[in-house]
């Protein structure tokens, strides 16, 4: 859409630079193009008159037709208030302003009708409205049959008569003046297998819709476009990846059959075998590969990611790993160099905190090629760390690192783009991973090791903190660990410390018998080091902490997880923290622990939690509570942001959309042909705008 698309809003008539430069500043709108995708958000159902007799505490909210009888101020000073006593055939009502009096008295003449509408509400015997739009009536709005949109406005616009009904009024200008020039953006084989209604059609009706089913349809078509091009892109972005970077052929499995036959502590897990099988096809296809692994805390991942190391490493090659915390980083080292040691390979640990001395011989082996494996945080990205042969990149927990960061692993070995496989515990459901990681395969380790058994998880309230006390000394007493974590929201950091203080020495005063580790944020690293290590060796009994644990820790022996104030954590984190336990032989146990009066989406969590141990179907109800840009973090909003379609609630229409995308690219991966010509035309046009994601693991 360029041409009239591209004009500034001010030219439009009843906007001008004023109003304008508002809309410019609280909706970031600033042209033709932008103003017409500002869709309606909610719609309201003007279609139907009430009697005043009808009316009915349920009713939203309602549209009556009457008569005014009489107006009068009631009250004095702030308690004054505007009262219209208005009748139709079949009864009387009140209608009550209580700000801008002055304002609206002067429009209420005795004996006129209007239209009122707003939600009713009875006082006494008497149905009132307070606050309602009014309109007199006219024989055009008696008989008109709409559905009303609803915009999303601010407070700053509506001071300027820019509410949703004003934002309204200029739409049915923009909408008059740029519907003859919009054009289609999908063949109309796709139209017409998927059932959608031409482009113009949807956009009038998405504002002005004449009837609830063209309604539903102009939504469907529009969402769909939106998902369609968002999965071209990504599936582009991928074909062109494939053809463009050859990834090094490693193919030599010795060092893995060696591993397999002497080494390997247990048995894999179907779900291991086959995430190996996958990257195996792809390490030795020549391309390079680009894979997303998702498993819940404890599923194996960093097993089947040592396996990839071995293969590159048999085929000449060197491998990394790379964590977003230096507390990750040591346990990821720590985990694998008894492995490592095994096979006789050299491995390296580089943090931030990794003296310089040590640091000039890992920069020397590495490049000699002596020094196999390397884990570390980003300090892996200094340009001074480079590899003679780096054949895998593998980084974890993959939103916590930037987009740039990423790009800068892909420049680390100059003839061949190194392999990429990405690892989340943080399971993101299907729609989601089809659209943020798109240009990725995803693969799934949806099994936990044989003997683990699931977590049992209860929801408590604070008044049956004595019997949760009681079992923690039950547990303790078996020779187990326990955690308690407590909350830790930036803004009220003062407060969340207080209570975690206070919450450590009720429990030190409960349990005097035992000794106790406390770990928090703003802790120095080395006493948070000392008594993390403590915790681990099992000096101490119970820890209490803040979220700090949430990514880190691995106590086999730690069989309980008490979260309080379990209704202020969002339920990823807390899927998070319970992973925590479980991770020995021994039953294990998360206690929710609440106040009684809860929120409906706070219950919601809770109970969804004692439901269930599946991260995914964790993730999607998480999905359905937040929506997407809440669940990646910042950085990668920028995908998800979309005008119209919602990823928790379409993920049937991005499933089809993906389809067809997929289809298109199958038989034109150009997009030469005729028929695919409005796509080509709309995929130019969305590139001036666009990022460029396209050598982005």
């Amino acid at each position: 859409m360029s041409g009239i698309f591209d004009t500034k809003i001010e030219f439009l008539k009843g906007v001008g630079p004023q109003r304008a430069a508002l809309i410019n500043k609280e909706l970031n709108i600033f042209t033709y193009g932008e103003l017409i995708q500002h869709y309606p958000f909610r719609y309201e159902d003007r279609t139907k008159f009430f009697k005043i007799r009808e009316l009915s505490a349920e009713l939203e909210n309602v549209q009556v037709i009457a008569k005014i009888k009489q107006v009068e101020i009631i009250g004095l000073g702030g308690k004054r208030r505007l009262v219209a006593h208005v009748a139709d055939e079949t009864g009387e009502m009140e209608m009550t302003w209580f700000k801008g009096i002055q304002w609206v008295q002067p429009k209420l003449p005795a004996g006129a009708t209007f239209i009122f509408y707003g939600k009713p509400a009875l006082y006494g015997r008497k149905w009132s409205i307070a606050h309602p739009e009014m309109e007199p009536l006219s024989a055009a709005n008696e008989t008109r049959n709409n559905f009303q949109p609803v915009y999303s406005t601010t407070e700053k616009l509506k001071a300027k008569f820019l509410d949703s009904r004003g934002i309204s009024k200029i739409m049915e200008q923009l909408v008059q003046v740029c519907l003859p020039q919009i054009q289609e953006t999908l063949p109309s084989e796709i139209l017409q297998q998927y059932q959608l209604i031409g482009k113009q059609e949807s956009i009038r009706q998405i504002h002005f819709p004449s009837q609830p089913d063209l309604l539903q349809r102009a939504r469907k078509r529009l969402k769909f476009e939106e998902f369609f091009f968002l999965q071209l892109r990504l599936l582009m972005m991928k074909l062109t990846r494939i053809e463009k970077f050859r990834g090094q052929p490693l193919s030599n499995t010795e060092l893995l059959t060696e591993f397999y036959k002497n080494h390997i502590p247990f048995e894999l897990t179907n779900a291991q075998k086959r995430v190996i099988r996958e990257a195996f096809t792809d390490m030795k296809s020549g391309r390079q590969m680009n894979r997303l692994i998702q498993g819940d805390v404890g599923s194996g991942k960093t097993m089947v990611a040592f396996i990839c190391m071995l293969i590159a490493i048999s085929s000449g090659a060197q491998a990394c790993l790379m964590a977003p915390t230096e507390i990750l980083a040591n346990q990821h080292y720590e985990g694998l160099r008894q492995y490592a040691n095994m096979m006789g390979l050299e491995i390296a640990l580089l943090t931030g905190s990794v003296k310089k001395a040590r640091r000039k011989v890992i920069h020397e082996s590495l490049e000699s090629g002596e020094l196999k494996i390397l884990i570390g945080t980003h300090a892996l990205l200094e340009d001074v760390v480079q590899f003679k042969n780096l054949g895998i990149a593998i980084v974890d927990e993959q939103h916590r690192f930037g987009v740039a960061q990423r790009a800068k692993l892909w420049a680390k070995n100059e003839e061949f783009v190194p392999h990429v496989l990405v690892m989340t515990a943080t399971p993101i459901p299907r729609t989601l991973a089809m659209t943020l990681y798109g240009d990725l395969d995803v693969s799934v380790i949806d099994e936990l090791p044989a003997g683990r058994k699931p977590i049992q998880t209860v929801h408590r309230y604070d008044k049956d903190r004595l019997k949760v006390f009681g079992f923690i000394n039950q547990e303790v007493q078996k020779g187990r660990q326990v955690y308690i974590v407590y909350p830790l929201i930036e803004e009220s950091e003062k407060m969340d410390l207080k209570n975690l203080m206070d919450g450590f020495e009720s429990i030190s005063r409960a349990f005097p018998q035992y000794p106790i580790s406390i770990v928090y944020g703003t802790m120095k690293s080395d006493a948070k080091d000392f008594e993390m290590q403590r915790f681990v060796k099992g000096e101490t009994k119970i820890m209490v902490a803040t979220t700090v644990i949430e990514v880190g820790v691995n106590v086999p022996n730690a069989s309980v997880m008490i979260i309080e104030n379990a209704e202020r954590f969002g339920l990823s984190q807390l899927h998070q923290l319970r992973g925590r336990v479980g991770r020995g032989a021994e039953q294990s146990y998360c206690v929710l622990m609440s106040k009684v009066e809860l929120s409906k989406d706070s219950r919601i969590r809770l109970d969804t939690m004692v439901r269930t141990n599946d991260g995914f179907e964790i993730a999607d109800v998480d999905l359905r509570l937040r929506g997407p840009g809440d669940l990646m973090g910042t950085q990668q909003s920028g995908i998800t942001d979309l005008l119209i379609a919602d990823l928790s609630r379409d993920a049937q229409i991005l499933t089809l959309a993906r389809d067809a995308a997929q289809q298109v690219l199958a038989n034109d991966p150009e997009l030469n042909q005729p028929q695919n010509a409005p796509i080509l035309r709309q995929v130019r046009q969305q590139k001036k705008h666009a990022v460029n994601w396209s050598r982005i693991s």
